[in-house]
This record gives C-alpha cells, sequence and structure tokens, in this order.
C-alpha cells in the first residue's frame, strides 16, 4: 500500500507539475503574439501621426492578450480541479478497499478461532464422557458445558447468516407482539450460567414490541457477550429494561476496559474491531454490534454508546413501545 501511495502521488506531482509548465509556455506564447502584433501595428499606424488610432489599436491588442490569459487561467483552474477531485476519490477508493480487505482478512481468522473454539470444546466434552466412567453430576455439568457452546456456535451462525441476507437486500424479519422483557431475561439467564461475572438485572414487566423474536434475542445476546469479551472475571454486569415516555430504554453496562471516543464512531462498522487478530487478546468476530445497529434501525430505534463509572462501557438502546 505504502508502495502503491508513494507512485500514485509521484504521478499526481507530475500531472500537477504538466499542468503547471504548460500554463507558464501558453503564457509566453501570448507575450510573444502581443509582441508581434505591436511590431506589425507600426507598419500599419504611425504613432507619431496618428496616436489616437495607435494607442486604441495597442489597446485592443491588450485586451485580446488579457481575454487570453483569463482563459487560459480559468481552464488550467477547472481541469486542475478536476484531476484533484478525481484523484482524491481515486485514492479514497483504493485505501477503502485496502482497508476493507485487512479487515476482511482479520474477519476470516477470527471466524476460524469462534468456529473452532466450541467445536473443540464440545468434542472435548464428548470424548470424555464416552472414555470415561463419570457420575451423573459430572456428565450433567459436561452436558449442560456442550450446550451452552453448541449455543455460542449457533449465536455466530446467526450472526453471519442475518449479515449475508442484509449484505443481498434479503432481509425480511417478521413481525409480531413480543415481550421484550421475556426476551432479555431468557439472554441473561443463559450467560448467567457461564459463572464467569454477576449480573445485576432490572427488568420491567410487560414491555411489548413488534419484531422478531430471533432478532432480538440475537441482538440483546451480541451486547451481553461484548460486555463478558472486555470485561475482567467477576465484574459485574448490568442489564436494565425501563420505560421512558413512549419508549423502552434497554441498556447494558459493563466495568471493563472502556472505549475511546474515536472509537466510539466507528464500533458499530462492519467487521470493525480494534487492532489486529494475531496480536488482540480478546476474540470475536466485528459483526456483533454492526449486526445490533442494523437489528436496531429496522425496528426504528437507536442505539449509543457511552462511558460507564467509574469505569466501562454502556450501550443504550431506544425502542419504541407497540
Amino acid at each position: 500500500m505504502r508502495l502503491i501511495s508513494f507512485l500514485y502521488f509521484l504521478l499526481l506531482v507530475y500531472i500537477i507539475a504538466a499542468i503547471v509548465f504548460w500554463g507558464l509556455s501558453l503564457n509566453r506564447q501570448s507575450a510573444l503574439i502581443v509582441s508581434n502584433e505591436i511590431d506589425a501595428l507600426h507598419t500599419h499606424i504611425d504613432s507619431v501621426s496618428r496616436p489616437q488610432a495607435y494607442q486604441k489599436a495597442v489597446k485592443a491588442i491588450r485586451e485580446r492578450e488579457n481575454t487570453r490569459k483569463r482563459q487560459y487561467l480559468g481552464e488550467g483552474a477547472t481541469f486542475l480541479a478536476i484531476i484533484l477531485i478525481g484523484a482524491g476519490v481515486v485514492y479514497s477508493s483504493i485505501r477503502s478497499n485496502h482497508l476493507l480487505s485487512r479487515q476482511q482478512s482479520n474477519f476470516i481468522l477470527s471466524v476460524t478461532h469462534e468456529l473452532k473454539s466450541p467445536i473443540a470444546a464440545v468434542k472435548l466434552n464428548l470424548q470424555t464422557m464416552a472414555r470415561r466412567k463419570l457420575d451423573e453430576n459430572t456428565q450433567e455439568q459436561l452436558i449442560s458445558r456442550s450446550i451452552q457452546e453448541a449455543n455460542r456456535l449457533d449465536d455466530l451462525c446467526n450472526n453471519l447468516l442475518l449479515a449475508s441476507q442484509i449484505e443481498s437486500r434479503h432481509f425480511r424479519p417478521a413481525e409480531e407482539r413480543i415481550s421484550l422483557t421475556g426476551v432479555a431475561a431468557e439472554c441473561v439467564q443463559a450467560y448467567e450460567h457461564r459463572g464467569r461475572n454477576h449480573y445485576i438485572v432490572n427488568l420491567e414487566e410487560d414491555c411489548f414490541i413488534q419484531g422478531d423474536r430471533l432478532l432480538w434475542k440475537l441482538a440483546i445476546n451480541n451486547l451481553l457477550e461484548n460486555a463478558v469479551k472486555y470485561s475482567p472475571a467477576e465484574s459485574t454486569i448490568t442489564l436494565e429494561l425501563v420505560r421512558q415516555d413512549e419508549d423502552y430504554i434497554l441498556s447494558v453496562a459493563d466495568q471493563g476496559c472502556g472505549i475511546s471516543d474515536e472509537e466510539k464512531r466507528k464500533v458499530f462498522r462492519k467487521f470493525y474491531r480494534v487492532g489486529n487478530e494475531n496480536s488482540r487478546k480478546t476474540k470475536g468476530t466485528g459483526l456483533g454490534l454492526y449486526l445490533t445497529s442494523k437489528i436496531i434501525q429496522q425496528y426504528k430505534g437507536a442505539i449509543l454508546v457511552r462511558d460507564n463509572e467509574p469505569v466501562g462501557t454502556v450501550f443504550e438502546i431506544t425502542i419504541p413501545r407497540a
């Protein structure tokens, strides 16, 4: 990319220099034309005997010279502006494609890890149960862990499928009256069983909205998954659902490292993740928050991210009441 940028700017500088060179050449040619016209004027009009006619003819020559200069300057400036605008568009496109290519490369690495992790965990649990005689309590624990990993794999597949549908314009969500209270409670219950964090849950009863139950479950799961990934073990994650005028406010707050102001504007972009997949400690696909924002927009809601106090991040969703 650096070599391409260098060659690109080198070519741009050459084009600008060529435009300036031709502008100066035209200006010299114009001066030469004026000089020749004045020399020719001396043979037709005597400046001593007919000074007024001579001055009038010289004035006409100078006016034509000024007209040519304005023409050269206007055409040159227009052409230069077109070149600069076109160069900016092309460079922006090249840079965007390069960044997208790098993000997609990171996405492939992260998806590979995210797919292999739950599969490896389920395989290990099944192999343990197959090779050893375990007591009933241990078997139940292994089965429960396998189900949790299978649910993680299911959420990942749903994210990938939904992202593909959104990109292909084939996204047709269901429309039904659902209990957002029930969906949120179901989501947080699944994460509580993992035992990695503590949860504070404050859900108002009978919060109903219009939408697709699967999509809303996916959106809330993505926020909870994001909070778990970026929070230290044994920290507290808070899930709240409250009424506010004609809307519902659903928020997920963590006590993690937080998000800088610059990154707050980028976290909902597709594939966006901080750093490189080879060096990043927390894993993910860069699709969770992107899909959550798309789901919220589909139902005319809004999502924002702000700082938690004293540390951490809060994702807040505003949803119109049914």
